[in-house]
């Protein structure tokens, strides 16, 4: 198991500002990074209430159950690596794969055996160290959405937050109110459920 406090800022683009940006920072085409974020819940929303989110990323090859809740200066991620046969049966249907995370949801009082799957993510993703932080772009698809997101990942919250907004600045990019990519993807499964 490890944790990390988690400090970023993002905002959605538009295509064209996502190619500027891309295109200014010189991010290779070689390094673009695949992901598949697969998301959990209860069916009655348990960690959604509680402002936290349950996620497998699938990377590389490899698997990685991470818990994310909301602390004071950010988010705090736990991650447990897993093996695919555990991941692949969580995806299943099967129960959420024993160890810290599980611990962790149960001291939230998450109903474990009600965890099922919702869905996948899957993004197509580029970095670059950028001041203090790491500057992210990413391109996801879900369901029949596609949006382009830029993040800045940094340790210090004002410091990071003063450059985030320099930088959108500059390029002329206004500052939206961006949902991370869970909430975003909650919302069309929502959408699409109501249609």
């Amino acid at each position: 198991m490890s944790q990390e406090l988690e400090i970023e800022f993002k905002n959605l683009l538009t295509k064209e500002e996502y190619v500027r940006l891309r295109t200014s920072f010189h991010f290779p085409s070689q390094e673009i990074i695949t992901q598949e974020n697969h998301y959990f819940d209860t069916p009655l929303f348990h960690l959604k209430e509680k402002g936290a989110a349950l996620r497998i990323r699938e990377k590389n090859g490899t698997y990685q159950l991470t818990l994310k809740q909301p602390v004071e200066e950010g988010i705090l991620e736990t991650h447990q690596a897993i093996h695919s046969i555990a991941a692949n049966d969580m995806m299943m249907g099967g129960e959420l794969v024993s160890g810290e995370v599980c611990d962790l949801l149960l001291l939230m009082n998450i109903p474990t055996h009600k965890i099922v799957h919702f869905g996948s993510l899957n993004t197509k993703r580029v970095e670059v160290p950028y001041e203090n932080g790491l500057l992210v772009m990413d391109h996801s698809h879900y369901f029949t959405e596609e949006d382009f997101e830029l993040e800045y990942e940094v340790t210090n919250r004002t410091e990071g937050e003063q450059s985030f907004i320099k930088l959108l600045s500059s390029y002329k990019i206004p500052l939206r109110e961006t949902d991370s990519k869970i909430e975003r993807f909650y919302k069309e499964k929502i959408r699409q459920t109501q249609m």
